[in-house]
């Protein structure tokens, strides 16, 4: 696949820089919208999603040439080529995280509140953010053959050919990871309709769920970020869904009326 979009008087956009930015932007706006449905202030929201998205791309791409320093020692100044690809999801989740917990305590906000209502665009925009790796050629599995491909796992024809890297074909993980994502997006869009659904839950389900799905789809990838023989993203899948399930169940036990996620008396304060 052509990783370029289209080349302007020498100047390249390229396909993973636009759809990180579709991705953003539609997260950004379903995150808006469901600020309005608990009265928080449109300019809240988009200055608290600006400070997130920011720091969370500079901590993913971080992480990443952290665990690929050997790439960069030689050549630092492509440690800014970020339109090249190279963001690590995990870096920019707990770089986003923190900076999420910094500006809600420093206007008093319910921090779970805020994250429940931004992990359910987070996995759409991962779901779309997964394709920039389709045309970069890259988060792609071992080989395997086309008949394996098309014939037993049904991936679409196009998919396919891109993943004809070379002499070889390849597993299309990002497009396994994508898929996986989009069905995640669309059962927390229900659950979080939930009546009884309380602050935190969604927070928790979502890192339980990403977590299951990213550990196994990590397994067939051959360029996995490693610490000594061990996959780094399986290893913080696995922590993250401990905590995200010790989490659910201690909220759980709360009254059933306490701490209600669509409750809007519980919610936020302006």
């Amino acid at each position: 696949m052509n990783p370029v979009l289209i080349n302007l008087f020498g100047l390249e956009i390229r396909w993973y820089s636009v759809l990180l930015l579709v991705a953003i932007s539609v997260a950004l706006f379903l995150f808006i919208k469901e600020g309005k449905r608990f009265n928080i202030p449109a300019d809240f929201s988009f200055n608290l999603a600006f400070w997130v998205i920011i720091i969370g791309i500079l901590s993913a791409r971080l992480y990443y040439c952290l665990f690929n320093y050997e790439l960069y020692i030689d050549h630092p100044l492509d440690v800014f080529k970020v339109w090249e690809g190279g963001l690590a999801i995990h870096g920019g989740i707990i770089g986003g995280f923190l900076t999420l917990v910094i500006y809600t305590k420093k206007y008093n906000i319910n921090t779970f509140k805020i994250t429940d209502m931004i992990v359910v665009p987070l996995l759409l925009a991962q779901a779309i953010g997964r394709w920039g790796n389709f045309f970069n050629g890259e988060a792609h599995g071992a080989a395997t053959s086309y008949y394996q491909l098309r014939q037993v796992l049904h991936i679409p024809e196009f998919i396919v050919n891109g993943m004809h890297i070379g002499n070889n074909y390849y597993h299309p993980t990002f497009f396994y990871e994508s898929l996986f994502c989009l069905i995640g997006f669309i059962i927390l869009l229900f659950v979080r309709r939930y009546r009884y659904i309380k602050r935190g839950q969604l927070t928790c389900l979502y890192m339980m769920y990403y977590s299951v799905g990213r550990f196994f789809i990590e397994a067939l990838r051959t360029d996995s970020l490693m610490l000594g023989g061990f996959r780094v993203a399986q290893l913080v899948s696995i922590g993250a869904f401990l905590i995200g399930l010790f989490a659910f169940m201690i909220l759980s036990r709360k009254g059933k009326f306490e701490d209600l996620y669509n409750e809007e008396e519980n919610g936020l304060r302006f």
